[in-house]
């Protein structure tokens, strides 16, 4: 998988797939959904397609790529899943090493095998590498950011996807934090990006436009970059574009919508957030 629909990267790119559910946003996982439909194909086991698997057939791909991209790495499964031995690893990251015009952005549940990974190894902080932690609750986010903000990184980043309920990152962005134990990382490190989204799929949950309205004003306080992916499945009347409203309400014969959630679907759904588009990145991207 090269060229990706998914909003914030470029490309994806999966020398591992697969993994295992650690928590609540993994409940309806999108891989798990699309690891079953590839079954006996592109590498994926007949029956067990999202058992973590090795593609090393896959390794080169990036260097394929001649045009600078933004990576995604491992979409279909977690980079730093226990069953991901660091021989391997270390081959996924040497490859990130020689692809220097590319920037990878690694996203995991588990940032503390992360942070081990790079206690161990030589691969330290480097310009082309980010690092992110998925935090779908305020839980996830205290267990996750803090350990995320130990490591060395040229830009650390949240993916708040799927958001299933309030959350305050305050002081994760804040230059108030206190100081980071790793004496080669700034003195007093916060999250450089955050990305929110809703969930996908036949059993996805809904997302309030408060939870979203917060997380943005958040940081638009402290300074740092925010990206709305998508409302998800569900969305409000309010928050609706105006093709979907007007659709829906011609549906309902003009009597008006109460704004309640409603399941459009993702493309209908739409990514603004009171009217507007949020799409911004950390400096020197995009």
């Amino acid at each position: 998988m090269a060229d990706t629909k998914i909003e914030w990267t470029d490309k994806t790119w999966n020398p591992v797939t697969g993994c295992t559910k650690i928590s609540e946003g993994c409940q309806y996982c999108y891989a798990e959904r699309m690891s079953k439909r590839l079954a006996g194909r592109c590498g994926y086991d007949k029956d067990e397609p999202f058992k973590v698997t090795f593609h090393p057939d896959k390794l080169d791909e990036p260097l394929r790529w001649k045009k600078p991209s933004m990576v995604f790495v491992c979409s279909m499964g977690d980079l730093f899943h226990e069953d991901v031995d660091d021989g391997f690893l270390c081959r996924v990251f040497d490859v990130m090493a020689v692809a220097e015009h590319h920037t990878f952005l690694i996203l995991t549940k588990r940032p503390k095998r992360m942070m081990n990974f790079f206690d161990i190894t030589v691969y330290g902080k480097r310009d082309n590498l980010w690092l992110g932690v998925t935090a779908e609750n305020q839980q996830r986010a205290d267990e996750r950011i803090p350990i995320l903000l130990e490591i060395p990184a040229a830009k650390r980043f949240v993916s708040v996807e799927p958001m299933l309920g309030p959350g305050d990152i305050t002081k994760y962005i804040s230059r108030d934090y206190a100081k980071c134990r790793c004496m080669i990382c700034d003195d007093n490190p916060t999250l450089d990006w955050v990305i929110c989204g809703g969930e996908t799929g036949p059993k996805a949950r809904p997302m309030h436009p408060n939870w979203v309205r917060s997380l943005s004003d958040q940081c638009q306080e402290a300074g740092t970059p925010f990206f709305f992916k998508s409302w998800g499945e569900w969305v409000r009347p309010s928050q609706m574009p105006d093709s979907t409203y007007r659709e829906i309400e011609d549906y309902g014969n003009g009597i008006g919508i109460a704004d309640v959630p409603l399941g459009v679907g993702k493309k209908r759904s739409g990514r603004l957030l009171d009217g507007q588009v949020w799409d911004q990145y950390p400096k020197e991207a995009k």
